[in-house]
C-alpha cells in the first residue's frame, strides 16, 4: 500500500505578521510624538558653529538694539523693507538672508522683521550669532 500526497508549494507571501508590526509602530510614534518636545536655551547669541559655505551673493540684514535695520550696510526703513527685499530678490535672484540682531532687540520685532523677509518669498533663512566664548 503506497499513499501519494499531492503536495503543492505556496508561493504566497505572509503579509499579516509584517502588517502588526507596522500598526504597532505606528501605534508608538503616535503616542510618543507629542510628547518629543525639547526646551531650548534662550540667550541665543553665543553658539558654537562652523560656517557655512556660500556659492551665490547673499544678504546680511541687520538690527542694531535701536532697531534701525540695514541690509549690507545700508540703512532700510521697517515700512519699506518688503519692498526693497522683493526688488533685490528679482534683480539679483539672491536666495539666503541671513539675520543678525542686538540681543537687547525685543523677540517680537525680530519674529516680524522674519515674517516680512519670507513673505517676499526668500525661504533660506538664517540667523547670524557670535561664537560661544569658554568662559
Amino acid at each position: 500500500m503506497q499513499i501519494h500526497k499531492s503536495s503543492k508549494l505556496v508561493s504566497e507571501i505572509n503579509v499579516t505578521p509584517m502588517v502588526d508590526v507596522m500598526l504597532v509602530l505606528l501605534i508608538i510614534f503616535m503616542v510618543s510624538a507629542p510628547m518629543m518636545k525639547e526646551g531650548m536655551n534662550v540667550d541665543l547669541p553665543e553658539v558654537e558653529a562652523r560656517a557655512l559655505p556660500s556659492a551665490t551673493e547673499d544678504l546680511v540684514i541687520t538690527i542694531n538694539k535701536e532697531k534701525v535695520l540695514d541690509i549690507n550696510g545700508s540703512p532700510v526703513d521697517l515700512s519699506r523693507l518688503e519692498l526693497i527685499l522683493s526688488q533685490i530678490k528679482e534683480q539679483r535672484g539672491v536666495e539666503n538672508v541671513y539675520l543678525q540682531a542686538d540681543k537687547q532687540v525685543a523677540y517680537g520685532f525680530v519674529a516680524e522683521v522674519m515674517a516680512i523677509i519670507r513673505s517676499t518669498g526668500l525661504t533660506k533663512l538664517g540667523l547670524v550669532t557670535q561664537p560661544l566664548v569658554n568662559k
